[in-house]
């Protein structure tokens, strides 16, 4: 036999043996890790829609009722906000907390994909893996101030400090809560001014509208008044205006006469205070000033008369 006939099986089983891989190759990066890749996508698509299924039924509004997701969370609102400002407090609430949960959720499920896809390839993922830590850090640095608006909004949201349609006091700017964001808190002041306050610049917030209100009356008398009569007649007109049928259900608790509060040069001031519903001491106070000005003068009980002064008739009238 010859050699050439020697070699030719041998050629022939090498050439199939290389068909054979080639195949088995071809099948591995045209079926097998496209497949994969599928089911890895399918898998991904799957998980989105039923974890953002289960934040909006967690934060659904239900009429009548808190959110779920809500109803383990401390409620600061007053149980004197009833109506469609009580619902859209908890509906912007929980609307935002789901949008945050939402988007977590999606960037993790996207970064597990991609991660996955890239290891079907074979690609070594560890790299990218400590790449994105660094560049975690790195955004962190450069995005602080980002990044501190989103975690006091977050908090914010969470302890409900406040809510829309809440009086609040936030340093710079005071007035009524408009919308309440991750990042930004919308405020309308008296002179309907819009103020717009970064949630990581807020350092303390006063809410008058938790819980009740305190209305303060300080009542400027002459030293030449008769204190004890302008007690008597101011308590008196305290008890007959919050008795009447305009702030029967704005009042918590009986007036307290607490005295003479202040002297001065020129002034004695006694001091009334009143317990109503949170946003409600105000118009108390104007209609009280109103009345026991007019209960004053009807007694003849002296005001410290010093005309363009702090303490005088004319700045009381204005004010």
């Amino acid at each position: 036999m010859s050699a050439s006939s020697l070699s030719e099986p041998s050629l022939l089983r090498d050439l199939d043996t290389r068909a054979f891989e080639l195949t088995e190759t071809g099948r591995d990066w045209l079926v097998d890790r496209p497949l994969q890749a599928l089911g890895y996508l399918a898998l991904a698509i799957v998980l989105r829609l039923v974890l953002h299924k289960l934040i909006d039924r967690f934060t659904r509004n239900n009429v009548g009722k808190s959110p779920t997701l809500l109803r383990p969370l401390r409620e600061r609102s007053s149980s004197t906000v009833k109506g469609a400002i009580l619902n859209e407090r908890r509906k912007q609430r929980a609307n935002t907390i789901g949008s945050v949960l939402k988007s977590a959720v999606s960037v993790m499920i996207l970064t597990w994909f991609v991660l996955s896809v890239l290891d079907v390839v074979g690609v070594n993922v560890a790299p990218f893996i400590a790449s994105a830590g660094i560049v975690g850090v790195a955004l962190g640095f450069g995005a602080q101030n980002l990044v501190r608006d989103f975690l006091s909004g977050i908090f914010m949201l969470l302890e409900d400090q406040y809510g829309v349609g809440d009086v609040v006091d936030l340093g710079e700017a005071t007035g009524t809560v408009e919308s309440v964001g991750l990042r930004v808190t919308t405020i309308r002041d008296v002179n309907g001014t819009v103020w717009y306050c970064r949630n990581g610049e807020v350092l303390r917030v006063g809410n008058m509208s938790q819980g009740f209100a305190v209305a303060v009356l300080d009542l400027p008398v002459s030293h030449t008044a008769n204190i004890d009569e302008a007690r008597a007649v101011a308590e008196r007109t305290t008890l007959t205006v919050v008795e009447s049928k305009d702030f029967a259900d704005d009042i918590l608790e009986p007036p307290e006469m607490l005295g003479v509060n202040a002297v001065s040069a020129d002034t004695v001031t006694i001091r009334i205070t009143i317990k109503t519903r949170p946003g409600r001491q105000w118009a108390v106070q104007r209609r009280l000033h109103q009345e026991i000005l007019q209960a004053f003068d009807d007694a003849d009980i002296k005001a410290p008369y010093a005309l363009g002064r702090p303490g005088g008739v004319v700045a009381e009238r204005g004010s």
